[in-house]
């Protein structure tokens, strides 16, 4: 038994599973306390991100835009650029701007790169030097939005981190969590706190995408609570190590130990289910020297007495489709299988090579069916065709009509998540997480599949 991978067998792209490159840049850029993304591109290049990230987060998204428009094309960005930045510095003074390029800047060629260092230049000689200013290149046309936050991470650092020699590590080491949603963030944190490891995130949205509603009066110009300091990314240098979450963020801690020898850890499993978190902590141990304390193994032996409860009498053989963010899916495929169902398929849109290989490496005895590069419209046949007997679909709300056409129940998870609330606020790594994706699977299973009138459930 094995996986069988199989390649889109059309050019087109029915409902793709991944969106444009520069709204993977947005997010890292949003994880900056004091950060402000500037797009360098037309307002559609940033409306249309900022409407996915509001609908999904359900929070106010503040991305700046250099506003191309038809003579843009002929004579060049360089003048919107620099109005830009003037004006996003002189009303909001950040500590951060991210430029992130577009398909339209790339494509006419802009000199992004040179524009900025004209720019610091001149704002240099106005007396507005206290901003850094970090270019990125988001190309749509060469990746997706996954391939976007690794290329805003990546600059980031090269531009950020400096030397180790004067800085103090103190057993600190670095995470980069990839497109997780707040509550993941917050359970990486929590089980971080709880060995007391010092870390930095690389880049921290847990407070910024998922902010409180303060009754105090604001000062303006206004930055939310939370994100990463620029100066605690540019002590990053002396870290003990890096550990990159998802595969497709593992640039930055590659270029970080090229230059400053800081180790590099990207498992083929991310830290979701009992083997994957178990396998996270243990890297956390080896790199810090902390300890894994008993506060965790009691939350390891909560979801694992869950587990044994519904398991063998609800769950063992069904059959599960699941689809999304290639880090989230290898994981959640993981836990699945821990709790004796049966993947029977997976696929994202990303471009992720070792997907399959990864998927194959935690596939035991299970065959499993993977859609490389694959679409929602893969997903949707393969669940309609009743031959694969699929009774479960894992996914996003983009396959909520796959769900009213059939009647297989849908468990949300992952970006976007729009059609339902308190997702983005709530884990699905760490043992917590396990355990609350484990309630979340079993009562949709008892919700579709027993009979609830007569009490059978106990059968």
């Amino acid at each position: 038994m094995s996986v069988n991978v199989y390649k889109r067998d059309r050019q087109v792209i029915i409902d793709p599973l991944v969106t444009c490159m520069p709204l993977g840049a947005m997010w890292a850029v949003l994880g900056i306390n004091h950060g402000v993304p500037l797009v360098q591109g037309s307002q559609g290049c940033s409306t249309f991100a900022r409407y996915h990230l509001a609908r999904h987060f359900r929070e106010p998204i503040e991305i700046a835009v250099s506003s191309f428009h038809e003579s843009t094309a002929v004579f060049g960005g360089k003048k919107n650029l620099n109005i830009s930045l003037k004006t996003l510095i002189q009303r909001q003074d950040p500590e951060l701007i991210g430029v992130i390029t577009t398909c339209s800047s790339e494509i006419i060629g802009d000199d992004v790169y040179g524009f900025v260092d004209s720019n610091k230049q001149e704002l240099k000689e106005l007396g507005y030097d206290n901003t850094e200013i970090i270019p990125i290149n988001t190309p749509s046309f060469a990746g997706s939005h996954f391939a976007g936050y690794d290329n805003a991470i990546d600059a980031l650092i090269k531009n950020l981190a400096t030397p180790n020699e004067n800085i103090e590590c103190d057993n600190n080491i670095n995470i980069i969590p990839g497109l997780l949603n707040p509550g993941d963030v917050n359970e990486i944190k929590h089980m971080l706190d709880s060995m007391f490891v010092p870390y930095t995130m690389l880049t921290d949205i847990s407070e910024t995408f998922d902010s409180p509603l303060n009754p105090k009066k604001q000062k303006t110009p206004y930055f939310g609570k939370g994100g990463t300091t620029v100066n605690d990314i540019k002590n990053i240098s002396a870290s003990k190590g890096t550990i990159s979450i998802a595969k497709y963020a593992k640039t930055g801690a590659e270029t970080l130990k090229q230059t400053h020898k800081v180790p590099a850890v990207t498992d083929n499993l991310p830290p979701i289910g009992i083997k994957g978190t178990d396998k996270f902590l243990k890297t956390v141990n080896k790199l810090s020297g902390y300890d894994i304390i008993d506060t965790l193994m009691t939350e390891r032996g909560l979801t694992l007495d869950l587990m044994a409860d519904v398991s063998a009498r609800y769950l063992a053989g069904r059959k599960v489709v699941i689809f999304g963010d290639p880090t989230l899916v290898t994981g959640l495929t993981s836990l699945v299988i821990e709790l004796g169902m049966e993947v029977v398929m997976v696929t994202t849109g990303s471009e992720e090579k070792t997907f399959p290989t990864d998927i194959e490496s935690i596939s035991k005895n299970q065959s499993i069916d993977v859609f490389s590069e694959g679409d929602l419209k893969v997903v949707e046949d393969y669940v309609k065709d009743k031959d694969n007997g699929v009774e479960l679909i894992l996914g996003s709300s983009e396959a909520r009509f796959i769900n009213y056409d059939t009647g297989i129940p849908l468990v949300r998870f992952g970006f976007p998540v729009y059609d339902r609330v308190g997702y983005h606020s709530q884990p699905i790594v760490g043992y917590r997480g396990a355990k609350r994706v484990v309630e979340m699977v079993t009562n949709e299973v008892l919700a579709k599949y027993y009979e609830e009138k007569h009490w059978k459930l106990q059968q």
